[in-house]
């Protein structure tokens, strides 16, 4: 893709985003059945925050994730950033307590971070990886920004081209996924890309490969839900 392909891409998606924004958490826990709040708690898990105590959460939508991290480390603070406003705007109303000082919600581009060099211990992004082109880019801002030693964790649907539950699984992603989306969100189109992004994305094995040749080592992946989802990780150099 040039630039100028993914400049339209980019706008695209976070405008796509933005439209679905205030169905977004219903649908992911309906869609779901639910079974996201243990992933999320298994991506919390893998965290390891250092001893700043400062976890960037990328492609933070609606902060569940940061949420997620705070529960499992309540000293932690975690920089929650997102491209898409509206979703981490919808996001603010479950920061109770502590939580409006420990998260601390930014819209930025995951393949431009405001941030130095060499400046965080760990990071996540939860379903955001497979929408970001070229996904090179952003794994290489993730090992910028991370401290030698530093860990990424990410949470992505496992590839659709793989058959799960016999099958069941593929054809509930390619039909009633993007039906149901649309009967809730009244747009046509945003849940039939999300079923096509995961249908397109590579399987747990050659996504682990695009993690070491982006400079990633000590990677590893777990499949969730016989692979319906996969928690890649991967440490930046010592």
């Amino acid at each position: 893709m040039n630039k100028q392909e993914i400049s339209a891409h980019d706008s695209a998606v976070a405008g796509m985003f933005g439209g679905i924004a205030r169905f977004y958490d219903l649908l992911n826990h309906l869609l779901s059945l639910g079974i996201d709040y243990y992933w999320r708690h298994e991506l919390a898990a893998a965290v390891r925050p250092g001893a700043e105590g400062i976890v960037l959460d990328l492609a933070a939508g609606t902060l569940d994730v940061s949420l997620a991290i705070r529960r499992r480390f309540p000293e932690v603070t975690v920089l929650a950033l997102d491209f898409c406003p509206p979703m981490l705007r919808l996001g603010l109303p479950k920061l109770k307590g502590d939580d409006r000082q420990r998260i601390l919600p930014v819209a930025a581009d995951a393949k431009k971070l405001p941030l130095p060099e060499a400046s965080i211990n760990c990071l996540t992004i939860a379903f955001g990886i497979r929408n970001i082109r070229p996904r090179r880019d952003a794994l290489i801002e993730m090992l910028r920004v991370l401290k030698p030693g530093g860990r990424a964790c990410i949470l992505e649907f496992g590839s659709g081209e793989e058959r799960i539950f016999g099958g069941l699984y593929n054809l509930y992603l390619t039909h009633l996924l993007p039906l149901i989306g649309r009967l809730f969100s009244r747009d046509k189109g945003a849940y039939s890309y999300l079923a096509r992004t995961i249908c397109e994305f590579p399987k747990a094995d050659l996504f682990e490969r695009e993690m070491q040749e982006a400079g990633f080592v000590h990677t590893s992946y777990r499949k969730l839900t016989a692979g319906i989802v996969c928690l890649h990780v991967g440490e930046k150099p010592a």
